[in-house]
């Protein structure tokens, strides 16, 4: 339990004006104010709790009315944190806000920080550091998936594959530490290394297969990233407006229109994307401003998941007969700006199908081979067949990471240092048990670090300085 004897006080719901707002109370002081705002002291008129009661809120030291709402009292440690916690639901007008904001000062309570509920739930046990994270990211969730994601680790999806693969480290360092026990007998170590080995080659390969997923694990919680490039004129800001539905980019006839990154955010397959129409390309840009434009253009291309390049067919060449990837980027690579920034598995757009006679017969709106799409941003033709690709695409991509766990940076460098100390283990248990039984401790303490248990005293404030204030 935490020894932190203070009571703190917050709104858990929104800010700003509502039909109902919620206040939280958590501390050893919680039931006293709470009987104090509601008059109720006797023992005849207490609340239980668990059981909501609507009373009147008045100001102990100002008798003073504060509303009439519902309180609800939750007996530690049967509580979110862990401690006695009181709740109040009123109305959600600013001067309710004010008047018990006002009233549990005065009682003694302190206005908690961003993340102080959680951060008690966890010192109580309540929840570990993955599902502290999971609870954030719950919060923040966009999309379908994300929520998915989140619910899946606030559940202990993660915490109890750690707990798994520290329960079977430990078990590894009974026969190591046993030929640190008995250093004399000269078949101990051939035994360890046949007992040992296999374990920890065996953990050394589920670890490493839940890394491999990482990346799409983090895709689907962080965002997936989408760069349209293309020269001036190409029609990004147009392709941009049409999926975005809405008219975020000045559109014009005037070459260089957009100068800087304009970022917009999507839904795809469940999966949060993050548009990006940046500065036209072109082999010499005309001033500083359209230069710096550019660097942006194609910083954001290299950091991006998938890149869009658009292509204008009135002003470039297209090849003539059949339309393909290979085709258009053996045309393009000769003197395209964007060809150098395309990875395998992006996409090519011919746009303004409606205004150019001159394309090959095949390129009609749709798809006019792999990867490659004709349409028109500004009719809309082809974007139906462009738009499924597109969401497939995004959701192939994220489905990778959906079995996998491993959704921070942090979790990632947990067992990136288990591995490495795995490994050091197998290839010492034959020579030095000793020296692999403390490997091995590493590992597990590295495993330790992902629920919270050990070495995380460093993390947790900017973890929870990421919540909102009330929870």
């Amino acid at each position: 339990m935490t020894q932190d004897a203070t009571t703190i006080f917050a709104k858990a719901t929104g800010a700003g004006r509502a039909g109902v707002a919620v206040f939280r109370l958590s501390g050893p002081g919680a039931f006293s104010m709470a009987r104090a705002l509601t008059g109720r002291t006797s023992d005849s008129r207490a609340i239980d709790p668990r059981r909501p009661v609507l009373t009147p809120l008045t100001c102990p030291d100002t008798e003073q009315l504060i509303d009439h709402g519902l309180v609800i009292l939750f007996k530690g440690p049967k509580s979110f944190t862990g401690e006695d916690v009181a709740e109040f639901h009123t109305h959600g007008s600013l001067a309710v806000e004010a008047a018990l904001y006002d009233a549990l000062s005065r009682l003694g309570a302190h206005p908690a920080k961003p993340g102080a509920f959680t951060r008690r739930a966890f010192e109580n046990g309540k929840l570990d550091l993955a599902q502290v994270e999971a609870l954030a990211d719950l919060i923040d969730a966009e999309t379908a998936k994300q929520r998915q994601q989140a619910l899946g680790q606030l559940d202990g999806r993660l915490s109890r594959l750690a707990q798994g693969w520290r329960t079977r480290l430990l078990a590894v360092l009974a026969p190591l530490e046993a030929g640190v026990d008995f250093p004399d007998e000269a078949d101990v170590p051939e035994a360890i290394a046949a007992s040992a080995g296999p374990a920890i080659e065996k953990l050394i390969d589920e670890l490493s297969y839940f890394l491999r997923g990482a990346d799409a694990a983090q895709t689907v919680r962080e965002g997936f990233r989408i760069a349209i490039l293309g020269q001036p004129n190409a029609g990004k800001s147009s392709l941009l407006n049409f999926l975005a539905g809405n008219d975020l980019a000045i559109v014009s006839e005037i070459p260089g229109t957009t100068r800087d990154v304009i970022e917009v955010r999507l839904d795809l397959a469940g999966v949060a994307v993050s548009l990006a129409d940046t500065a036209g390309l072109r082999a010499a840009p005309t001033d500083a401003v359209e230069e710096e434009g550019m660097r942006r253009a194609l910083k954001r291309a290299e950091d991006a998941h998938l890149r869009i390049l658009v292509i204008d067919p009135l002003t470039e060449d297209i090849p003539a007969g059949g339309v393909s990837r290979e085709t258009l980027l053996r045309a393009l690579r000769g003197g395209h700006p964007a060809a150098g920034a395309l990875k395998d598995g992006d996409l090519i757009v011919i746009n303004k199908t409606d205004l150019s006679a001159s394309l090959p017969a095949t390129l009609t709106p749709g798809l006019a081979g792999e990867g490659v799409f004709g349409l028109s941003a500004k009719t809309g033709a082809g974007m139906d067949v462009f738009v499924r690709a597109l969401t497939d695409c995004v959701g192939a991509r994220a489905a990778l990471g959906e079995n996998t766990v491993l959704t921070r940076a942090r979790h990632v460098a947990a067992i990136k240092a288990a591995i490495a100390s795995l490994q050091r283990a197998r290839d010492v248990a034959p020579k030095a048990p000793e020296l692999a039984a403390e490997d091995a401790r590493l590992a597990a303490r590295a495993l330790s670090a992902i629920t919270g248990e050990v070495d995380v005293e460093d993390v947790l404030g900017e973890i929870f300085s990421s919540f909102c204030i009330g929870k």
